[in-house]
Order: C-alpha cells, then sequence, then structure tokens
C-alpha cells in the first residue's frame, strides 16, 4: 500500500493551516504544521515532507531564507504564498528555486489544484526514465533526480533552472520563446509574466561553468536557444 504524501505547510497564521488542513486531508494527503520560519528546517528535515507550503513572512526567519535553506540539501516542491503580491518578490521566490507561488487570500481548492499539477509533472518524468537523462558533449541533465554535471562535476541549479535546461538542451538551435517556455515549466494557468524566464536564464547562465558544451543565446525580440559547443 502506498503511503499518503505528506505536506509540509509553514506559516504564522492559524486559519491558513486549518484551511488547508481540511482540503489536503480530504484529498487523501498528509499535513504537518509549523508557525514558525526559524523551526521549519527541523521539521523538513525530521519528517521528509513530500512538499512545503511556505509563507514568505514568518516571525524567526523569512520565507526566502527558508527556501534557500531547503533548496542547498534538497529538490522537495516548494509552493510560496505571499499577502504581497508584488513581481519583486514573485520573481524572487522563482530565483530561489520555489515552484509555484500563490498570492493571499487563495481558494484553498487552488493550492490543491497547483499540487496536483506538481506532483503529475514530477509523476510524468519518474515513467518516463529514458527520456529525463541527456548526455550533450560534456554536460549531463538528469531529471530522475534534478541534477546537472559538466565534466562530472556538479552544478546546483533549482528545479525550475534544471527543467529549463533539458527541455532547451532536447532541442538545441530551436528558439523557444518566452511564452513557450512559460507554458512549458510553470504551466498555461501561471499568472506571472515573462520576466521570470529572463531571470531563471540569467542565472542558469551565472551558475553554469564557462567549459560547458551548452551555450544560452538570446534570440532578439524572440527568445532564447541552446547551441552545442566543442568544450
Amino acid at each position: 500500500m502506498n503511503r499518503k504524501k505528506l505536506i509540509l505547510i509553514a506559516d504564522d497564521e492559524v486559519g491558513i493551516h486549518e484551511s488547508l488542513r481540511l482540503y489536503l486531508t480530504r484529498e487523501g494527503y498528509e499535513v504537518y504544521s509549523v508557525f514558525r520560519g526559524s523551526d521549519v528546517m527541523e521539521a523538513f528535515t525530521r519528517m521528509r515532507p513530500d512538499l512545503v507550503i511556505l509563507d514568505i513572512m514568518m516571525p524567526g526567519r523569512s520565507g526566502t531564507q527558508v527556501c534557500s535553506d531547503i533548496r542547498a540539501v534538497s529538490m522537495t516542491p516548494v509552493i510560496m504564498l505571499t499577502a504581497k503580491g508584488e513581481e519583486v518578490d514573485r520573481l524572487l521566490g522563482f530565483a530561489l528555486g520555489a515552484d509555484d507561488y500563490i498570492v493571499k487570500p487563495f481558494s484553498p481548492r487552488e493550492v490543491v489544484s497547483r499540487i496536483q499539477v506538481i506532483f503529475r509533472r514530477l509523476n510524468s518524468l519518474q515513467v518516463a526514465p529514458e527520456n529525463s537523462r541527456l548526455q550533450v558533449g560534456n554536460t549531463e541533465i538528469d531529471l530522475r533526480c534534478y541534477e546537472v554535471r559538466v565534466n562530472g562535476e556538479s552544478v546546483v541549479l533549482s528545479p525550475k533552472e534544471v527543467e529549463i535546461l533539458h527541455l532547451m538542451a532536447s532541442q538545441p538551435r530551436q528558439v523557444f520563446t518566452r511564452e513557450q517556455l512559460l507554458d512549458s515549466i510553470w504551466g498555461f494557468d501561471f499568472d506571472g509574466d515573462s520576466r521570470v524566464v529572463d531571470t531563471s536564464i540569467k542565472r542558469i547562465r551565472k551558475k553554469m561553468p564557462q567549459d560547458t558544451s551548452l551555450q544560452l543565446r538570446a534570440v532578439y525580440g524572440v527568445g532564447y536557444k541552446i547551441e552545442v559547443e566543442d568544450a
């Protein structure tokens, strides 16, 4: 019998926990609650959740700091919550490796839907392992474990950055528009704008070593492509 997936909720509002717990348990998930940002990593390490719902503004340690802490040790999906709704927060959250971003107030049904989308995407990668690993020149991209290696050395990228690189590297020289990347990586119902793509591309370029075979190129007025060069 498969175990229930565990959702860790980190938010300082009791009402958020109560409403999400009601809907999540109804959908068959287990839920564990944390109310202070400074307590999240202890719970994360001990409980090993399948997904984290993380508020940006929490006492003890901010959600953005916690997201960075999680990404330093794990690719576990993270959905960030905020009451601000400012684009700068959205871009920062994605830059730190968040998988999704929801602005308060929200419908618990929307959160459940976003969680299901994330798990479906992860499941689709697991059932097609032959398509999950790419070796292009001296660069390996493996979606099964969200790892990128150049000349055998690990490169730390966020989950979304790995997915962008894998998608583009699977079709070298094809130009991807920002809208295509948004639809493929973030989903058709993503309500942000294309700046999140530009931010992600910049971070990939900054993180990838210069001797990688994969070179990200901007195509003015259109989007981005990958060209494969001898390393």
